[in-house]
């Protein structure tokens, strides 16, 4: 892991086209602004780790229960 010290209105560029900046430091709590093309996702890591749990569970699902969707 790299590990990097900023301050506030500081950025730093991840790529060619991915900017992230310091907005504001308050306690323990930093506010980051991300600038990146539409194409790319980005998400909280605990909301990311939720949709890969519920992707593997889709991917899994049991062929009984895939019929019953589909005969509605």
């Amino acid at each position: 892991m790299l590990v990097l010290s900023r301050k506030k209105d500081q950025s730093l560029m991840i790529g060619n086209d991915i900017e992230l900046t310091i907005i504001e430091i308050q306690g323990d709590q930093v506010k980051i602004g991300l600038k990146a093309p539409k194409n790319v996702s980005i998400y909280r890591k605990e909301l990311y780790l939720e949709i890969q749990e519920e992707n593997k569970k889709a991917a899994t699902a049991d062929i009984v229960e895939l019929d019953s969707i589909f005969k509605k």
